[in-house]
């Protein structure tokens, strides 16, 4: 590690951090790209409870609690439900994981953390076997686009047409790379 890199560390989430989860779920940056602050908290109850497969983490930046992040399973959504809503989860591969992510706080946007956690994540999942990452910003999310960008995500131009309201951009690891 370099000296001035900080330290970034993955915990998964549990019921304690619901309080805090709801403090930042109700920030202006957070509401301008997560649903309401009670959907989007349940949804991760029912995750943190073994009923959604996605797996929440907090991540934290040299030991404080900084945001949120999830990798979920592609081929859990490749189901009628899902594809009737989002026709580009069916032209993914089955075993890829896709990520959402967001710093909790506003004042630590823009610093390039995103970036980096996102790198440490996709470090830690390619450990587990994961070789092919998705995530999936908000076409109008420009900032979150440059961060995955600068993470080794790349646009899939083939699922523009399927995917009108988000960028689709996906990491594929090989040997060389993890």
């Amino acid at each position: 590690m370099k000296w001035n890199e900080p330290e970034i560390s993955f915990r998964p989430v549990v019921q304690q951090d619901y309080g805090l989860l709801r403090s930042w779920m109700e920030l202006p940056h957070w509401r301008e790209w997560w649903g309401e602050p009670d959907t989007e908290l349940g949804l991760i109850c029912e995750m943190v409870e073994g009923r959604d497969s996605t797996r929440p983490y907090l991540f934290l930046i040299d030991g404080v609690e900084t945001g949120y992040i999830q990798y979920w399973f592609v081929k859990d959504h490749q189901n009628a439900e899902w594809i009737a809503k989002h026709p580009w989860l069916a032209d993914l591969p089955a075993n890829s994981v896709g990520i959402d992510l967001s710093i909790g706080e506003e004042g630590k946007l823009s610093k390039g953390l995103g970036s980096a956690v996102l790198k440490a994540f996709t470090k830690m999942l390619a450990a587990k076997g994961y070789k092919t990452m998705i995530i999936d910003p908000d076409v109008n999310n420009r900032r979150a686009i440059r961060a995955y960008e600068k993470a080794g995500f790349n646009f899939v131009p083939s699922l523009e047409a399927l995917a009108s309201d988000v960028h689709i951009m996906q990491l594929e690891l090989n040997e060389k790379s993890t």
